[in-house]
């Protein structure tokens, strides 16, 4: 059976993962995945990511990181869904938290925060928010 929103699982590996206080946390490959994966390190949110293979299929290892003992990631939220697709343009990018978190989106330069997305003056689609 394949998976409908495979960001959306993703997102909720990492965040059972924390709970549970793991260390790293195995999900399937993919390319968008690597790139939000990608997002998180370049913003602290996660330790580190490497492409492993596991039987024969490629996998994305992710280090989780933990701030006196509560993990970096407060929350975790996925907003475009593939039953209902929300993109927007460079000013109507959402600021999560009054800059407190971020948000990744997916643009035509690839996948970055919505900071970076409003000062390159590009819009996309809103795929998570992260605080």
């Amino acid at each position: 059976m394949s998976m409908s929103d495979p960001i959306a699982d993703m997102l909720t590996r990492i965040r059972n993962a924390q709970m549970a206080r793991k260390k790293t946390v195995n999900i399937p490959y993919s390319r968008i995945k690597s790139d939000i994966a990608s997002v998180l390190k370049d913003e602290g949110y996660i330790s580190d990511y490497q492409k492993m293979k596991i039987e024969k299929h490629d996998h994305l290892e992710i280090a989780l990181k933990y701030y006196s003992g509560s993990p970096v990631i407060e929350t975790v939220k996925r907003i475009s869904k593939p039953g209902l697709r929300i993109y927007k343009s460079a000013n109507e990018i959402p600021q999560v938290m009054s800059g407190l978190g971020i948000a990744v989106v997916s643009t035509s330069q690839g996948v970055m925060t919505g900071q970076k997305a409003r000062s390159a003056g590009i819009g996309g689609e809103i795929l998570c928010e992260v605080v």
